[in-house]
């Protein structure tokens, strides 16, 4: 039976842009997706064109319809989630000037000094240091490299709301993601004059903002035969693609956090309050709700390390080489290397672009098994670092979620709560977290965001496995992760050699 309305989150990856039918009542009904491919012309670059985001959604779109013909249908509010950071830069006629910077690209590491010795006050401001993966110092490298282009642009938008643009024909984007460009005041939630005119742009170069939750415009005539939908159909302000994970997994109250173990590896912790940590490289943003900030800490490569040691040790799966991990004694888990987790460098709470990945104390008798132990583990105390950053920053969890590729793990789900000292708590949806997030603030929009809908709608889902911290295991950890420490501290100064 058709319910009698739905919702679709749109979430635009880098790889891949997903949809989501959501019932009302709030069981996923289906998915679909769509690849995207990534270019890199040169070193350090990663672009998009924006035109590939259109062509994806609809085919994404196509393929749910197809799939779920009479629940597409009923589709009332749309609500759309995105990779952060990217730079999309518009004509005054809304062309598109060049193809899209995105998050991942690094070329922008002098547009970071630049900001940052133009505006002493810029961590005050944005509650985060300047990085190349941010917005504005992306703008600073196309005013210095691309004079034309950065003449010409009238308009910068972030990848979901270059999609939002050609949906609603609405300039629109929402605090979480704006809280990733360093051009919002993260604390009033508004855009910075002061960090605009660093820049050299002002408010009307960019979108009006709206909270994540609230509508940001209605499908146009166009839009709306081009996705097979009403025009009269709402659109949500979405949110950042972490920020609408956490809406998809229900943490929306202070003290409720996740662990996203993908490619990379994120600690989520909502916050009652703008709670910065600059110093040590935590993200402190907005939350996709009205009047709630969260807090980030990143580490660049995560369960992507476990990838890379299954390639060069030329095992057979990750699945094989885990097992092959969970038949070692603590004594040899005790006995294994060390592993600096840092193979594209760091973020939280070294901010070092230099460091690299290292093994230490390799022996005769160390075989794959040992090495992949070395690798989660490098990968968990690199996340326990994290932690300890938001906890500088005042973050209290006691329980996290852990969602991503990591999290089909038992072995490292366990390993994470003794090391972290906090409950672990897995899943079943947990693959779909940014399009379900997506889609539930699509339903916000709808329905309204009072105290009691968010409450229904950003529910928290029924547990599938927790792992609580196992006291016998954790001295030696704290011994093996104080070696892990100093071990960075010792490779400084060598990173930053090898590096020039």
């Amino acid at each position: 039976m058709t319910a009698s309305h739905t919702y679709l989150g749109i979430d635009l990856g880098t790889s891949e842009l997903k949809v989501l039918l959501l019932s009302q009542a709030g069981a996923v009904l289906g998915t679909a997706g769509s690849p995207l491919t990534v270019n890199q012309p040169h070193p350090h670059w990663s672009e998009q064109d924006p035109a590939a985001w259109m062509h994806a959604l609809v085919q994404a779109c196509k393929a749910l319809k197809a799939a779920h013909p009479a629940d597409y249908s009923a589709i009332q509010g749309i609500g759309l989630s995105g990779q952060m950071h990217g730079a999309t830069l518009l004509g005054a006629q809304g062309q598109v000037l060049r193809p899209c910077i995105l998050w991942n690209d690094s070329r922008s590491t002098q547009g970071c000094i630049e900001l940052t010795t133009a505006r002493p006050d810029l961590q005050e401001i944005t509650g985060n240091l300047a990085m190349p993966g941010f917005t504005a110092p992306k703008l600073a490298w196309v005013r210095r490299y691309e004079p034309e282009i950065f003449a010409k642009t009238t308009k910068v938008l972030l990848p979901k709301d270059y999609i939002r643009l050609q949906l609603t024909g609405e300039y629109v984007s929402d605090m979480s993601d704006a809280a990733g460009t360093l051009w919002l005041d993260v604390a009033r939630r508004d855009w910075s004059d002061t960090m605009l005119t660093a820049s050299g742009l002002t408010r009307h170069h960019m979108p009006r903002l709206v909270e994540g939750s609230a509508v940001s415009g209605v499908l146009t005539t166009q839009a709306a035969q081009l996705l097979g939908l009403a025009a009269d159909t709402r659109v949500a302000g979405g949110a950042g693609d972490n920020a609408a994970s956490a809406i998809g997994l229900g943490a929306v109250n202070p003290g409720d956090g996740f662990i996203s173990l993908g490619t990379s590896g994120v600690i989520f912790l909502t916050t009652p309050q703008f709670a910065p940590n600059p110093a040590s490289a935590v993200h402190a943003f907005c939350h996709a709700l009205p009047g709630v900030w969260h807090q980030m800490s990143v580490m660049l490569s995560a369960a992507s390390c476990l990838k890379w040691v299954v390639r060069i040790t030329g095992s057979a799966s990750e699945e094989a080489l885990l097992q092959s991990v969970a038949q070692l004694s603590n004594t040899e888990r005790n006995q294994c290397p060390l592993f600096l987790p840092y193979l594209t460098g760091e973020r939280t709470p070294h901010n070092n672009a230099d460091a690299t990945g290292v093994f230490i104390g390799m022996r005769p008798s160390h075989e794959a098994a040992h090495l992949a132990y070395a690798v989660i583990e490098g990968v968990s105390f690199g996340l326990l670092d994290g932690l300890n950053a938001l906890r500088r920053a005042g973050g209290v969890a006691t329980q996290l979620q852990l969602v991503g590729g990591g999290a089909k793990s038992a072995l490292w789900a366990q390993l994470l709560a003794d090391v972290l000292d906090v409950r672990i708590a897995t899943y079943a949806v947990s693959s779909v977290g940014a399009a379900l997030g997506a889609a539930r603030l699509g339903q916000l929009a709808v329905e309204g965001d009072d105290t009691a809908s968010i409450a229904r709608i950003c529910r928290q889902h029924d547990i599938t496995h927790t792992y609580s911290p196992q006291r016998s295991e954790q001295a030696a950890l704290r011994k093996r992760h104080t070696q892990f420490a100093n071990l960075y501290t010792a490779l400084q100064t060598s990173f930053e050699a090898q590096a020039r």
